[in-house]
């Protein structure tokens, strides 16, 4: 079996600005640790599989950085989408591109810019979902056991129906969720069978395929077009042709949602989706007050606040509390916390007053 991976890393990152910008979003960021979380993606991978079996998805603008990030993964690696169409057309064509280059392989899909702290466990669940995965045409997911009634996320509902594999429980999925309510979340959670959905999927490339054909038709027929293109050697330019035709469709919305043959591994790997500000809080250590603070702080009774200093000058704070402040080169940002999740807000306004130097 050869296994492959796909790393999703077209994001912007938006939540994460001002860090975060058009030209360098969170991805390549050092969010936790020396590394870019693309970088920690890439060598986590690699104790897996190969580089030369490893693709990453994203868009031209950030070519050059995966370039500088990952010098040792292969130019032809790099899936370049001309415009952006959700993750179903981004796995679509790296299921092109993968098939042709190694037929029959089966392939892992995930996000460049998660958190994973117990790397040793992820990889031992990751090679049970290719086991899984290769055995038949089945869909796998990871599932994240939820440690809170968190709204952000979609949900995974398993059923009952359970199999061990490398002593592993691996279970049928009833059906995929949508970012639920809060009171839904606290139902979830209260019910023990629903898990976060990861974003995390394994799976034959021939069989995603299969269901792109019968699901997606139209996205299908792009797809076809693009391969063709493996024949005249201009898949490049095939891909830039064609990829504006694709849905902008997400692949729980265009597949997971609609196939029957998914399985789930529920997981406890100290996961994070790093969505916002208020990651820092769980994947950092909190001084005595509740605080995650990085670079030249001074604070008094300051409590529960992230702060962040990354040009040198100083940030002092007195008597605040649930705040968010990021001060860059040549923006400050204050936030309640609370409010982490609308920061999206505040850029749509700089576009809409063409201040477009900040995004």
């Amino acid at each position: 079996m050869h296994k492959t991976a796909v790393i999703m890393a077209g994001g912007k990152g938006e939540r994460f600005w001002p860090k975060s910008r058009t030209n360098l979003p969170k991805q390549f960021l050092n969010i936790s640790g020396n590394e870019s979380m693309l970088q920690l993606t890439i060598k986590r991978l690699e104790k897996l599989i190969p580089i030369s079996q490893i693709f990453i998805v994203t868009n031209e603008l950030y070519a050059e950085l995966i370039k500088a990030q990952i010098p040792k993964l292969p130019y032809d690696n790099i899936i370049i989408e001309p415009v952006g169409r959700n993750t179903a057309p981004c796995i679509g064509v790296a299921s092109v591109v993968i098939e042709e280059r190694f037929p029959g392989s089966t392939m892992v899909v995930l996000p460049s810019d998660h958190i994973i702290q117990d790397e040793a466990g992820f990889m031992q669940i990751l090679d049970t979902a290719f086991e899984v995965a290769a055995s038949g045409p089945h869909l796998v997911t990871l599932g994240i056991r939820p440690t809170y009634p968190e709204t952000g996320y979609g949900y995974i509902e398993r059923t009952d129906d359970v199999r061990i594999v490398n002593g592993m429980e691996v279970y049928k999925v009833n059906q995929f969720v949508e970012k639920p309510s809060a009171e839904k979340a606290k139902a979830y959670l209260e019910a023990g069978n629903f898990y976060w959905n990861s974003g995390i999927f394994v799976w034959q490339t021939q069989v995603i395929r299969d269901h792109i054909r019968t699901y997606m038709p139209d996205m299908h027929d792009v797809l076809e077009t693009i391969k063709a293109g493996f024949r005249t050697g201009d898949w490049r330019d095939a891909i830039r042709r064609e990829f504006h035709r694709m849905p902008d469709e997400s692949i729980d919305y265009g597949i997971m949602e609609k196939v029957k043959d998914i399985h789930v591994i529920p997981c406890v790997f100290g996961w994070d989706d790093v969505g916002s500000w208020t990651a820092l809080e769980r994947i950092n250590e909190l001084d005595e007050n509740g605080n995650v603070i990085r670079g030249n702080i001074l604070n008094l009774d300051t409590k529960r606040c992230i702060i962040e200093s990354s040009g040198g000058k100083l940030i002092a704070t007195l008597g605040v509390e649930d705040l968010i402040i990021i001060d860059t080169e040549d923006v400050t940002l204050i936030c309640a916390k609370d409010k982490a999740q609308e920061i999206k807000s505040l850029l749509r306004e700089l576009r809409q007053q063409k201040m477009d130097q900040y995004l």
